[in-house]
């Protein structure tokens, strides 16, 4: 999920993410963008929601996103993604804000 953040273009953005899967050696399934759409709910965001649908398929296991406030604004919308990414052995990394799911139990 990729949005315009502080400057960065989304092409810069997404030139970022692509770097930082390649450092991870995470093979890029695909690229889910909602330009120009609020991430202030998960519901209303077309390609958020085929995100998760790819995910509970067991098609993605990383979400790889800029900053958190890239994924959702919502308190309430992230404690349902944490639940949903836990049910589906995924995890969520942001780059910037240096959030990384796959190691908070360890």
């Amino acid at each position: 999920m990729i949005k315009l953040e502080n400057g960065f273009s989304l092409a810069e953005q997404k030139e970022k993410l692509l770097q930082l899967c390649k450092f991870k050696e995470y093979e890029v399934f695909k690229i889910y963008e909602d330009a120009g759409i609020s991430a202030k709910n998960m519901k209303d965001r077309p390609a958020f929601q085929e995100m998760l649908a790819d995910m509970k398929q067991g098609k993605i296991n990383y979400i790889v996103a800029y900053k958190l406030d890239r994924v959702t604004r919502s308190v309430r919308d992230l404690e349902e993604l944490i639940a949903q990414l836990e049910m589906h052995n995924c995890y969520l990394v942001c780059d910037k804000d240096d959030v990384n799911t796959s190691t908070a139990n360890r």
